[in-house]
This record gives structure tokens, sequence and C-alpha cells, in this order.
């Protein structure tokens, strides 16, 4: 089984918890921005494929591209390069923070747990439209 589904809007990373004190005590907690970008993958998901769920036994490769938008500012030879994916984004969020958001959220959704994911790439490009594209194969049954 492979499924693929796309993200609309600039790719986001995962959020390191934060700490506040409670009395003598101290809570953690995940800040809203990744929150509310986990659910965006989830309702994706939901909405793009469906019920589809991996088996929990399911080896699993996951592919991430992320497109981030041009900065208004580049010239129009640079742009072209851009484009072309000849300069690509070294920008936050980092590659590795891309791919957590996305298998994080997936948890119990397309999969048991992410822990199922043998192999990933995370892969960054330029594009007039932000988005990120997520394809997840079962490598067993491939």
């Amino acid at each position: 089984m492979t499924v693929k589904f796309t993200i609309f809007g600039e790719p986001s990373g995962k959020g390191r918890p934060r700490f506040r004190r409670v009395g003598q005590y101290v809570k953690t907690y995940t800040p809203d921005e990744t929150i509310s970008y986990e659910n965006l993958v989830k309702t994706e998901y939901r909405i793009q494929c469906g019920v589809a769920k991996f088996p929990d036994d399911a080896m699993l490769d996951v592919r991430v591209i992320a497109y981030y938008s041009i900065p208004k500012s580049v010239s129009k030879n640079k742009r072209r390069a851009m484009l072309d994916f000849r300069i690509r984004p070294t920008k936050k969020p980092d590659y590795d923070n891309i791919g957590k958001i996305i298998c994080d959220s997936l948890n119990g959704i397309a999969y048991k747990d992410d822990s199922q994911i043998v192999d990933g790439l995370v892969r960054k490009f330029y594009s007039e439209n932000p988005r990120v594209v997520v394809t997840i194969k079962d490598i067993q049954n491939a």
C-alpha cells in the first residue's frame, strides 16, 4: 500500500517542548504552533487519504518533500535558479524537525507508531506554491 498527500502552506518544524513553573513543580508543554500544525497534518491526511491505515507490523518508508516560498526580494535570475532547484533552502525549519512533526502527527492515524518507519527522506526546495508532499509506502508489500 502507498499513500500520498499534500499539506498546503509554508513548511513547519516540530517545536521544542517548553517548561513553566507551577508552584514547586515544572510543567512541560508543547508550543501552540506545533499543536496547530500537527492538527493540520492530521486533517489533510484524513481528507486526502480517508481511513487508510498501515498494518501494525508494517515496515514503512516515508518521503517528505518540503517546498518553501521564494522571498520577494530575490532577483529574477536567482528566482529562476530557485525554481530550477539549483538553489535550495538552507533556512529553518531544519530537515529533521520537518520530518519529526509529520511522522509524530500521523501516529495512530496512518500507522500505529512512527517506530514502524525504517526508511525516510526529507528534501527541501523552493516553489511558488509552498507545501509539504508526504508519501508513505509499506516496503514489505511493495
